[in-house]
């Protein structure tokens, strides 16, 4: 599951294209299926959304939550991707882009009524 933070006056005209490059990037680096979309987008008004200084009002952050196991290189390959393609096809700066991998143990995930460890999955994890 990946959640996108940002405020909403620049979020919400460009999220079905945003969802559209992360989506892209996930399956190009990490073999993710096309139906494995899942993204919450969390538009925030101004007044709620602080962020560093040096950055414009598209600051995004892009939490992305995902079973343990991928690779080092390969979660960093992800990361860059998702900065270049936001910006190539966006016109957000990386430095306005703010990325967080958060891992959990498969045992952590529930859906389909099953834990992510009894899931029989259609993609690879340890990539």
């Amino acid at each position: 599951m990946i959640i996108i933070y940002g405020i909403k006056e620049k979020l919400n005209p460009i999220k079905a294209k945003l969802s559209d490059v992360i989506h892209c990037c996930m399956r190009e680096t990490l073999g993710m299926p096309e139906d494995k979309r899942a993204h919450r987008f969390i538009p925030m008004d101004r007044e709620d959304f602080y962020y560093p200084g040096g950055r414009s009002d598209a600051y995004t952050v892009i939490e992305i939550n995902m079973i343990q196991g991928r690779e080092k290189d390969t979660q960093k390959t992800l990361i860059k991707a998702l900065f270049e393609k936001i910006e190539k096809k966006l016109g957000i700066s990386p430095v306005d882009i703010e990325i967080t991998i958060k891992e959990q143990p498969a045992h952590c995930w529930g859906f389909r009524g099953i834990t992510g460890d009894e899931a029989e999955l259609n993609y690879k994890i340890n990539v």
